[in-house]
Formats: structure tokens, sequence, C-alpha cells
């Protein structure tokens, strides 16, 4: 009888009643929306690089190494040898390695040297693969490919010219031994988006005439003679490593770490980004807490609303008592209308949190590289609908108790 006769109360409110449903909706749709956002982020940022069993540099921190060598922030602490670089190649537990070169840059985007197993290798999301238009990746000497960030931002195309400058904040650039344009990688998401890749043949190449971070004064070799050099490096920066038994990936770390010619790192990647967002990803809580705080506003208003309609309700309340309603059906038929307004609220909220993902979803993949999965409503989801019904039955207690408390003869002298 309650719930019939919340519903009728309802219908009669139908416009502020209708408002208020609205307001609760959006916010559950907001607060959602955060938290499919923040695990749709925090699953990218995972997937940054994925199929990569550990990731070798020179000896230093574990988070610092993978800012460099998988995020292009920061510089290593030094380079690995290319014997060093060799020893590891040749250990039975690698199936494959691919060699990082850093220190070069092109209008603030980092320049990075490696070898085309690059783009055989390097997964991310999952295990998906760089996609490179027009190019079949680094063929010539001078060729780069970029990201996509890179060619938006400076306005690219396959077959442009490029000038790479000497390290990361120098106004000398490599403009005798121009690259060309020989790819465009599509969005990753991911820090290859603000790349320029080019051969460790090309980085040894660009500084023939250099020693000890400058030029060699009145030298300058010929682009010909530098093609018939041996350009193998000396060094490198990092190295990506898969192996062929993810049980050998703990003894082949170790032997790394203990290598005696020079003091080397080995890290699980998967481990070191965990360490990263736990740095990084305090910022999620305050969005949550942002967001939990506009549910709240919602159910105050909600409950704003339900202690404005009481003094217009009076009368009703008080022919209800003297039909025999009991005070505790009158509190029982505000908590129930409060209920109801916040599960159709909820609901909606629900269907346009799963509207507005399938319209966002390309553009925040396209535009982020963030992927917002489209999935069945989780028991999270389930708890937080319960919850907020929960919070609309508590809010709505304090009008309740104050219609509960309107005497009959208060009722009965209201005015028509």
């Amino acid at each position: 009888m309650i719930l019939r006769l919340a519903i009728g109360s309802l219908r009669a409110r139908a416009l502020t009643v209708g408002m208020t449903v609205l307001a609760i909706a959006l916010s559950v749709a907001l607060f959602l929306g955060v938290e499919k956002t923040r695990t749709g982020a925090r699953a990218s940022f995972a997937d940054t690089i994925s199929g990569t069993d550990l990731i070798v540099g020179a000896r230093s921190g574990s988070v610092q190494l993978l800012l460099y060598s998988v995020f292009r922030i920061g510089n290593a602490t030094n380079n690995v040898t290319w014997q060093s670089y060799q020893d590891i190649a040749d250990r039975p537990e690698v199936d494959w390695i691919v060699p990082i070169s850093l220190g070069d840059s092109h209008r603030q985007f980092r320049v990075m040297g490696t070898t085309p197993a690059f783009f055989e290798h390097y997964k991310y999301r999952g295990g998906r693969s760089l996609s490179i238009s027009n190019s079949h990746g680094l063929q010539d000497l001078y060729d780069a490919v970029i990201g996509a960030d890179v060619a938006e931002t400076l306005g690219y195309a396959v077959g442009d010219p490029i000038v790479v400058s000497h390290g990361l904040a120098s106004f000398t650039a490599h403009d005798d031994q121009p690259f060309r344009v020989a790819g465009i990688i599509a969005k990753t998401g991911t820090p290859v988006d603000r790349t320029v890749i080019v051969s460790l043949e090309a980085i040894e190449a660009i500084h023939v005439d250099w020693q000890s971070g400058a030029q060699i004064p009145g030298q300058s070799t010929p682009v010909d003679v530098i093609r018939n050099m041996d350009l193998k490096p000396t060094a490198i920066t990092a190295a990506l490593v898969g192996v062929e038994s993810r049980l050998q990936i703990f003894g082949l770390q170790r032997w790394i770490n203990e290598y005696p010619e020079e003091p080397l790192l080995a890290i699980l990647p998967g481990v070191a980004l965990s360490e990263l967002w736990q740095i990084v990803g305090i910022a999620e809580t305050a969005l949550l807490g942002v967001s939990a705080m506009v549910v709240v506003t919602a159910l105050l208003g909600m409950m704003a609303m339900i202690f404005s309609s009481l003094n217009e309700r009076r009368r009703e309340m008080a022919i209800w008592r003297a039909m025999g309603a009991r005070p505790t059906t009158i509190l029982g038929l505000l908590v129930c209308e409060a209920m109801l307004m916040a599960a159709i609220g909820a609901i909606l909220g629900f269907a346009l949190l799963y509207v507005g993902l399938m319209l966002a979803q390309p553009w925040v993949d396209a535009a982020f590289g963030i992927w917002l999965p489209i999935e069945a409503p989780t028991a999270r989801e389930f708890w937080v609908m319960a919850c907020v019904v929960g919070a609309a039955a508590i809010a709505s207690l304090v009008p309740a108790i104050k219609a509960y408390r309107l005497s009959l003869a208060d009722g009965m002298m209201v005015k028509i």
C-alpha cells in the first residue's frame, strides 16, 4: 500500500520529482564515469608495454629505468656497453632483445635509436603491435619513423625532411645529415606517439664528427663516406628483453643484476609500472572524492525538495491521518518516495553512462589512448547503486521525522 501511495504521490509532482531524478542520474553517471575512466586509465597505463619480460639498463632505480626507457622521461645514469648487450643477447634464456639509444631530440620530442626488431616486438595494450602507415620501418640509414603526436603537432607527412638536434635542450642541430620521414605510427596512447625513431646506425652516423658531447672543430665527414663506415654502436641506453620461458625470467634477472663486467639493472616492467602508479595514482582518489561529493550534493537537493514540499503536503498528510494512517505510515511514505527517486535516478544514471561510453569510446581511444571497456555492470557498480538508494533513505529521514511529528490538528488548520 505504501509503495502504491508513493508512486501516486511522485506522479502528482512529476516536474519537481523529474528534476530531482535527473540530478541524481547525472551525479551517478558522473561517479561511475570517473570510475570507468580511472580503471581504463590504469589498465592503459599498465599496458604501456606488454610482452616484454625484462628491461635492462645501467644500475639505478627501477622507476627511473622505466621512466627513461619506456616513457622517455629523464636520463640514464650511465650507458650499457655494446659488449654487455651482446653478452645478454647470447644467453640461452633470451628469445629476443631490442636495444634502445636515447639522448637526442627533435623540437622537444625525444629521438630513439633502435633496430627494426623494435617494431616487431614492442607490444602495448595486451599484445597489440605498432601500425605504421606507408612504410615498412627503417630501411635507409636516414629514415625516421615518427609517432602520431609528432606528426600531428609538427604537421609532418611521409617524405618530409626532419633534422635531429644534439641533446635534449640543445641549439646545435645535425643539419648536415637530415632524415626523411619514412612512416607515421598510428595512435597508440603510449610514449611511442611522442617519439622519433631512427636506427642505431643513424645515431652513430650523426655523431661521427662529435667527441665528448661537442662537435670536433673543422671536421665534417661527407655523407657518402659515412654510409660506408662501420657504424656499430659502442654503447646503448637500455634494452627490452623477451625470454624463452617465463620460468627463466628471475634467473636471467639475477644473472644480469650480478653481471661482473659493469653494474647493470634488470627490472620487470609490470612491477615497475605498479610502483610508478602508486606515485602518480593519488590523483584518482581525489577525483573519486570530487565525484562522490556530486552524488552527495544531489541527495541533499532531494532532501531539500522533500522539505520544501512538506508545508504544501500538510493537509494531504492530515487527511491520511484522519483516515487511520499511523504516523509510521507517513514516515515510511516519505522514505519510500526518496528511495524510489534514488533508484530511478541510479538506473537512469547507468543508462546515461553506457550511452556516453558508446559515444565517447572511439574518441577517447584516438585522442588519449585510454580504452574504456563497455562491459556488463560489475558488482562494484551494483554496490554503488545500493549505496545511493540507502543514502537517499537516510537523507529522507530528517524531513520524514518532521512529517511524523506533524499533528493532525496542525494539518487540519492549514487553509486551502
